[in-house]
């Protein structure tokens, strides 16, 4: 358990410790909760902002690539004098200066099938903000197996989707997505997408450890901002699903 909220904290996060069935108890959980975002970009930036902003007591961040020019328009930890520096790096930077009370780890590696477990074991949430379905599906299939809760957000250009996978409780993403789709590379984006969907994540990763209203499980949120609209869709479990099809729970 992390030692009480200082004199600071309670002024730091008065507001959000108002919100009904938050209160200081609420925030110790998050000072309490480790989370780790997997990619530093559209997606991973502006999640690594709010979830620090809100008191998240450790933040792993974790990505093998430099910011370049083109990342400019969405990857808001990224400034014009960090291009060639790693992106999680930099990122640690900035959320240090913004909320020094918080513990942030940059991990600049790839993630693969191989090391998934050891860098997300421990972990409370997962949010999954990466670019390639590939390293989506080893998120996915690390976190059926640590029984970690993950946070999926995908986009492209002005749409994108969400949904929240607890393990035993609802489908896994290959029960949602169980063909893989076409890698498009590059894929264009307005910035704004990655940030309304990453302020999505970070209010699904705050819900799940804080135990408050109903996360997204079993759901997918999905938006077009071509005529702003949301659409929700149920999704469940397949019993044959070669990773969580056995699992109970």
């Amino acid at each position: 358990m992390a030692p009480p909220l200082s004199k600071e904290e309670l002024e730091r996060y008065d507001r959000q410790i108002m919100i009904h069935n938050w209160g200081k108890g609420g925030q110790l959980k998050l000072k309490s909760a480790k989370v780790v975002i997997a990619g530093a970009g559209g997606l991973g930036n502006p999640a690594s902002i709010y979830l620090a902003a809100a008191g998240v007591g450790r933040i792993l961040n974790i990505d093998n690539d430099v910011y370049e020019l083109s990342n400019l328009n969405r990857q808001i930890l990224g400034w014009q004098n960090d291009i060639g520096r790693p992106k999680v790096e930099a990122a640690k930077e900035k959320l240090r200066a913004l909320n020094p009370d918080i513990e942030v780890e940059a991990v600049n590696t790839e993630i693969t099938a191989e090391n998934v477990c050891d860098l997300i074991r421990g972990s409370d949430v997962v949010v999954d903000a990466m670019d390639n379905w590939k390293t989506r599906f080893d998120l996915n299939s690390g976190c059926v197996e640590c029984r970690i809760p993950l946070v999926h957000a995908g986009i492209h250009g002005l749409s994108g989707q969400i949904t929240t996978i607890v393990p035993g409780e609802g489908p896994c993403l290959l029960c949602i997505i169980p063909r893989t789709p076409p890698e498009i590379r590059p894929f264009p984006v307005l910035g704004a997408t990655p940030g309304l969907f990453a302020m999505l994540q970070t209010m699904e990763v705050i819900k799940l450890i804080l135990g408050l209203g109903k996360p997204l499980v079993g759901r997918l949120l999905l938006f077009s901002g071509e005529d702003m609209s949301f659409n929700v869709v149920q999704v469940s479990r397949n019993p044959e699903c070669p990773v969580c099809g056995e699992l109970r729970s």
